[in-house]
């Protein structure tokens, strides 16, 4: 997509040599920003590169600490708490800011509402709801409870929230991460609207697909630093992500090194069902890893959660190493040596207020015990360890890993997920929300795991994650297994023809090595 009309129109908002501190730290250097109406403008670069720093003070939530911001050809200081909006500068986060109690409505009017002699106008509110998500072409009933919603209606909700402020720039912190390829499609085409509207969008991605194909043009941050300001019909995939890290990306996916064909069998699953799946049989040999692909709802979580015990069983068998294994939580398929890293690492895998090193020992605690109490030391040289082996990087182990990117985030839930030393290792989304250069850290560590010995599935909704790090891949389509593919039959095109059931696996389908 081309810069367009909209290089020939002033920016509605710039940010003028922006620097930021934190105490003694510096985060961003002497940033030049801005984003005209009508235009798609995405802020791109490695976790920690100053990305969230930069939209928050763009947003108000932030001041900073030199430098000035300019909007609507005055210059500014941007209230705070989220009181920019009522400027028309909205920020839709990555994690909803929606009260699931409420209704569709009462939610796009929260703190705004239509009052009369102290009374709710709900019949105004509900109508000018209405109004607003027809405008979107959105088919939401205003009464609707938001907890109701999927998340693609949830984000429809947040940008008819944003028109209803009169919103001119709309900042949108990682608006797809957990949207279905169609719902992706339906949310862009309401980005398109906005901007036809004259409307200004802010976009923080970590899918270089998305920008290439949504942005007109990029800004590329690395270390808190500005790197370029690019139109995106001078950009390639391969050109944004070498800026990005400032290294060449070529070797993204580590080489395949193939298990033997006489390897152990691992984990065996035979006709398992459990809620949202049925009938799932498969594999999994030392030494390989074994990809988990399908459309969001296909069954995928469902069964890594089904095999670890977090959820029961209604049919079927799972055996490890030979012996039957029929788990009712978590610690025990632990103890027995089969790992589960989850894909909500805020809200199940990390304890966002404590330090490194109780989220790393938190499944292990009997390994960092002596005379019965804890051993400081022993936690100590194990986050050391996990430091060094997973390139966990933070200015202080006692911060709290709310703090932390999410890349690092990610890497210490890895390194959490192997303190315990498991023999069997399940990956759900392993490198959700976390920039290109951290992906490939994490692949590359996939594949030194699985080249230890390690039998590892991963479930990813990148399909060219799946595609590039598997030996063979299941396919899940409405809770059940679709096909295996393995060898040249994994491709992109053969992975859809499954998942949409143009394909149907049979009878005699490989669903076990």
């Amino acid at each position: 997509m081309s810069e367009g009309a909209g290089a020939a129109v002033p920016p509605i908002m710039s940010a003028h040599r922006i620097s930021k501190s934190f105490g003694e730290i510096p985060v961003l250097f002497s940033i030049d920003f801005d984003i005209r109406p009508g235009e798609v403008h995405a802020i791109i670069g490695e976790n920690g590169a100053g990305k969230s720093t930069l939209i928050k003070i763009l947003s108000g939530l932030e001041q900073p600490t030199s430098g000035t911001i300019t909007y609507r050809g005055q210059q500014v200081t941007l209230p705070p708490n989220g009181e920019a909006a009522a400027m028309g500068i909205v920020v839709i986060h990555q994690e909803l800011l929606l009260a699931e109690h409420l209704t569709v409505a009462d939610s796009i009017f929260l703190g705004r509402e239509m009052q009369s002699g102290g009374f709710l106008k709900l019949k105004e509110m509900r109508a000018e709801a209405r109004a607003i998500l027809d405008t979107l072409h959105v088919n939401i009933d205003p009464d609707t409870r938001i907890h109701t919603l999927s998340v693609a209606d949830k984000q429809m909700v947040e940008i008819a929230k944003a028109i209803s402020q009169d919103a001119r720039v709309i900042i949108m912190d990682e608006p797809t991460a957990v949207l279905s390829v169609a719902e992706t499609r339906t949310f862009f085409e309401q980005i398109r609207r906005l901007t036809a509207q004259g409307v200004a969008i802010v976009f923080i991605s970590h899918k270089l697909d998305e920008i290439m194909e949504l942005a007109n043009r990029v800004t590329v941050l690395r270390d808190g630093q500005l790197i370029a300001t690019v139109g995106t019909e001078n950009l390639t995939p391969d050109s944004i992500a070498q800026m990005m890290v400032g290294r060449e990306l070529s070797n993204l996916y580590p080489p395949k090194h193939e298990p033997d064909v006489d390897s152990e069998v691992m984990l065996s699953v035979r006709d398992m069902s459990a809620p949202g799946i049925s009938g799932i049989s498969f594999d999994l040999m030392r030494g390989e890893i074994l990809g988990f692909a399908g459309l969001i709802g296909s069954g995928r979580t469902a069964v890594a959660e089904a095999i670890v015990g977090l959820t029961k069983k209604t049919n079927g068998s799972v055996t490890l190493k030979g012996h039957p294994a029929d788990f009712t939580d978590v610690s025990k398929s632990v103890a027995a040596g089969l790992a589960y890293m989850t894909k909500d690492r805020k809200g199940r895998g990390l304890l966002l207020n404590a330090g490194l090193t109780p989220n790393l020992t938190l499944l292990t605690l009997k390994k960092h015990l002596k005379n019965g109490f804890l051993d400081g030391s022993s936690e100590t040289k194990a986050l050391e360890r996990a430091v060094r082996r997973f390139d966990i990087r933070a200015r202080d182990p006692s911060v709290p890993v709310g703090k932390l990117s999410g890349g690092n985030q990610q890497k210490l839930m890895l390194g959490k997920t192997m303190e315990s030393e498991p023999d069997i290792v399940i990956m759900d989304e392993p490198t959700r929300g976390i920039d290109v250069g951290t992906k490939q850290q994490i692949y590359h560590i996939i594949a030194a795991l699985a080249a230890e010995g390690k039998a590892i599935i991963v479930i990813s909704s990148e399909m060219q994650e799946v595609i590039g790090l598997s030996h063979r891949v299941v396919v899940m389509r409405q809770g059940r297994m679709a096909g295996m593919l393995e060898g040249a039959e994994i491709t992109e095109a053969e992975i859809m023809r499954y998942a949409a059931g143009i394909k149907q696996g049979g009878e005699d389908d490989r669903l076990s090595a």
